[in-house]
């Protein structure tokens, strides 16, 4: 049985599946993809003893599957894929079977695949891709004699590739991408002669690339990317391969021109973010079908000098060590349509003759080139430019050819020396991106109409010296990022009508009035509102009504007012809420933990009041990962169970990938910058969203003792509790949070001795006990020893190093460290992403727009952060 789709019914049919198995019991073939039934699969399905084909692709299905339809005695193709709500398990298949067709795809499948899969020796197609499936492959796979189409991709198996994948003598596409298998490549895999496509990227594979490579006679496609491999490229490759991914592994040497020589049918070669050298080889340049190469992030040096054209259309050698001037062999690369040299070491003057006529995008960013700007270069000489990224290219005005660039669409001219106002020329070009950030522009020859640049989606003035009112830009707009800059004036209300903004960064500047209430017309599409270190007053208007977008929501550092609006209970996917610094006087939301993605919650120096715990209404944040209520007027203390269900803070996430649903800009990034006072120092920390986890409780009026379950937020990177009325003994099990790098518990009323546990905490990089009632000698070892007097100044009964105070009796052993008021308890795991916003030492947080990219720990600060300090 088969819908055609022009005769689909348009509504949901959630009886249909019931009724049809109900009523067509000798029923052979149903066929009903893309059909909207939104409805489980009820198990009288499993009764059609004669069904050969169920193809219910796409249709909305929820629930758990029957697993008995999966051992139907007739049964030959089951397509179950692009159902986001269905989950299941594969069952125990029995000899037998008659399967040839099984495809999952896109479901919430999970557990392992039964060693039983090996008895269905018909299987022709298995497609498990982007579920939940995890555990090694079972042994027996290698039994599927017939099997052709072999897709993995996107769930959780690990372990190593079973040897007996060589088995597959039949196989011609094998997809394994988005795992965690390690180990070595198997070299049982070269018996594969059938084989057409390999699929390994986004694994943990250790090893060289192997020689059995070259075994694979058929292979066209070959993507071994984001995984470990090591050592120098393979000398010899299958002839007939066409494209090779080996991006993001540890590949060292140079490229061989044999290696590469020979491919006659290569048409893309990726080796990007290796540790490759030397001169790129010409016999790779002038192959006849080859068409994109890229070798970012390497140390290459140069182009080897052409003899012939090279037919070569998209060239990107982003991050390396080239050097002097623009190589001249650009000019063999006749049918050149995108060149990438950014970030690498060129300088002199660019000739743009140089450059093929078919050149579309350029992108010269990041090197020390100059580019003649003036009205005296000849324009009709230079190519047709839809893209073109010169980013800090020393430039100092406009330049005049871009006057004849109809067709450009993307324009990049940040972090150049741009000085005074917009030429009026500049208006009437039809672009859809346009960054001019960190200039020194300071405004518009002629002020736009606000439906000038009518296909703009993007614009980018941050960073300059931009002054008057917040023009509205066009209609079209989608990312607007204006701020660190000495705008004045209210925001227009017209800004309510750009119905397809997604972010208004309009951080660090003079803006004041109050916020328009007419914002709220904006749910549908904003995603980012920043309005950070402005001077807005009055009340935060009432957002997040129905169906929000918003995720990130930054109004710290105004003027604002009165309570925090219970309508932002309806933003289901708030990330990001920072209302830092401002007079708003309200009791803690305990309605806010009805936020299932909240991570980040700020309510820092504000007139904040009450307690923050109360049994019947506050059952913990579980996805929060920076918690933030420093300088306000909390009170009352924190009972044992108050981080019992702060699920998110327990457990290192274990499988990053971002994995970021915050993609706020095309290329998917949104970053978070930190501003931390620490010993008289400003330090900006500016990173993307990553694991970073931290609790600042200090400057309230918080008392009774330190709840020693503190000890379950394993994650905890940083915690503040100083200045408070905190008393009692410091909780031995903080010995337990190991990932702790920040520790300030000063200006309490803390007493006894300073737990031996701490020197436990190998990343603690700062540590203040001051101005407690500590007693007892200072335990020796670890981090703890590192820290100045400073630290534990202030506790008249404390004594050892680094005090001056020498202990009475240096033998006595330390402090066993344990409380008797302490109690374990369960440790809850729940991983997720994390934002960043937080540092121990009394922290200012906000979000700003901004293009870094950093890697992650172990070292906080050269590692997560790129810093800047300012004294």
């Amino acid at each position: 049985m088969d819908f055609p789709f022009d005769t689909y019914p348009t509504k949901q049919e959630p009886e249909l599946l019931r009724r049809l198995s109900q009523n067509l019991t000798s029923l052979g073939q149903l066929h009903l993809s893309g059909l909207n039934l939104s409805s489980q699969v009820p198990e009288s399905l499993a009764d059609l003893s004669s069904l050969t084909h169920l193809s219910l692709c796409g249709c909305g299905l929820i629930g758990e599957f029957p697993r008995r339809i999966f051992q139907l005695p007739n049964i030959q193709a089951i397509d179950l894929s692009d159902n986001e709500d269905l989950t299941g398990s594969l069952p125990e298949f029995h000899s037998g079977s008659n399967l040839t067709f099984l495809r999952l795809r896109n479901t919430k499948f999970v557990e392992k695949i039964p060693n039983s899969i090996g008895n269905l020796k018909s299987l022709d197609e298995l497609d498990l891709s982007s579920c939940m499936f995890s555990g090694p492959l079972p042994y027996s796979i290698g039994n599927l004699s017939q099997l052709s189409y072999l897709f993995l991709s996107g769930n959780f198996f690990n372990g190593q590739l079973p040897s007996t994948l060589g088995n597959l003598a039949k196989i011609r596409t094998i997809h394994l991408g988005g795992n965690e298998f390690s180990g070595e490549f198997p070299s049982s895999l070269g018996n594969l002669q059938q084989l057409e496509n390999l699929y390994l990227y986004q694994n943990n594979f250790h090893s060289r690339v192997p020689s059995s490579l070259a075994n694979f006679t058929q292979l066209v496609r070959l993507d071994l990317s984001d995984n470990f491999f090591h050592g120098s490229l393979p000398i010899s490759l299958p002839y007939l391969l066409e494209d090779i991914y080996f991006r993001n592994n540890s590949l060292t040497g140079s490229i061989p021109s044999h290696t590469f020589g020979n491919l006659t049918f290569l048409h893309i070669l990726d080796l990007s973010s290796n540790s490759l050298n030397g001169a790129i080889p010409s016999s790779l340049l002038t192959l006849p079908s080859f068409q994109e190469l890229h070798l970012d992030d390497n140390q290459f040096i140069g182009l080897e000098v052409l003899s012939n054209s090279s037919f070569l259309k998209i060239l990107s050698l982003r991050g390396n060590r080239l050097n002097g001037n623009i190589p001249s062999s650009i000019a063999k690369f006749i049918l050149l349509r995108g060149l990438y040299l950014s970030s690498n070491n060129l300088s002199g003057r660019v000739d743009f003759k140089i450059f093929s006529g078919m050149l579309k995008t350029l992108d010269l960013s990041y090197n020390s080139l100059s580019l003649t700007t003036n009205i005296s270069l000849n324009i009709s000489a230079l190519p047709m430019f839809d893209r073109l990224f010169l980013a800090s290219c020393n430039i100092t005005e406009f330049p005049f050819f871009l006057k004849a660039q109809n067709d450009l669409a993307i324009l990049d001219l940040s972090n150049n020396r741009i000085g005074g106002l917009i030429p009026k020329w500049f208006l009437s070009m039809n672009l859809g991106r346009l960054s001019l950030s960190h200039n020194f522009i300071t405004g518009w020859e002629e002020v736009p109409l606000i439906h000038q640049w009518k296909r703009l989606s993007h614009l980018d003035l941050s960073s300059n010296k931009l002054q008057g009112p917040l023009v509205v830009p066009p209609m079209s707009t989608r990312f607007l990022f204006i701020s660190n800059n000495s705008l004045t004036g209210r925001i227009d209300p017209l800004f309510c009508k750009l119905r397809d903004l997604e972010v208004l960064d309009a951080s660090n500047n003079h803006l004041d009035g109050t916020i328009p209430q007419c914002l709220e017309n904006l749910d549908g599409s904003l995603r980012v509102l920043n309005l950070r270190r402005n001077s807005f007053v009055g009340n935060i208007p009432q957002i997040c009504r129905d169906r929000s977008t918003l995720m990130t929501l930054d109004l710290s550092h105004n003027q604002l007012y009165g309570n925090i609006p219970r309508s932002l209970v309806e933003c289901k996917n708030l990330d990001v809420l920072n209302l830092g610094h401002n007079q708003l006087s309200d009791t803690f939301p305990f309605w806010l933990q009805d936020l299932q993605r909240l991570q980040v919650l700020v309510l820092s120096s504000n007139k904040f009041r009450g307690a923050i715990w109360c049994p019947r209404e506050f059952f913990g944040f579980m996805t929060l990962k920076t918690f933030d209520l420093s300088h306000n007027g909390f009170t009352g203390n924190l009972p044992l169970e108050y981080f019992r269900n702060w699920t998110s803070m327990s457990s290192k996430v274990s499988k990053m990938g971002f994995e970021s649903d915050a993609a706020y800009d095309e290329k998917g990034t949104y970053n978070d910058s930190v501003k931390i006072i620490c010993k008289g120092q400003e330090m900006e920390l500016v990173k993307t969203l990553t694991d970073f986890i931290s609790i600042d409780l200090s400057n309230n009026k918080f008392d009774g003792e330190i709840p020693s379950t503190l000890w379950r937020l394993r994650s905890l990177v940083m915690l503040n509790l100083s200045s408070n009325n905190f008393s009692g003994l410091i909780p031995s099990s903080l010995g337990n949070l190991k990932e702790l790098e920040s520790l300030d518990l000063s200006n309490n009323k803390l007493f006894g001795k300073i737990p031996q546990e701490l020197t436990a905490l190998t990343f603690l990089a700062y540590l203040n006990l001051s101005h407690n009632q500590l007693v007892g000698q200072i335990p020796q070892g670890g981090q703890v020893s590192t820290f100045q007097d400073s630290s534990f100044e202030g506790n008249m009964g404390l004594c050892g190093l680094p005090l001056s105070r020498k202990c009475e009796n240096p033998h006595l052993p330390p402090s066993d460290g344990v409380n008797n008021n302490e109690k374990s308890d369960s440790i809850f795991s729940f991983g997720w992403k994390a934002v960043v916003v937080g540092y121990g030492c009394g922290l200012l947080i906000g979000m700003v727009a901004g293009h870094v990219i950093t890697s992650r720990r172990p070292d906080l600060i050269s590692k997560i952060f790129r810093v800047r300090l300012q004294r």
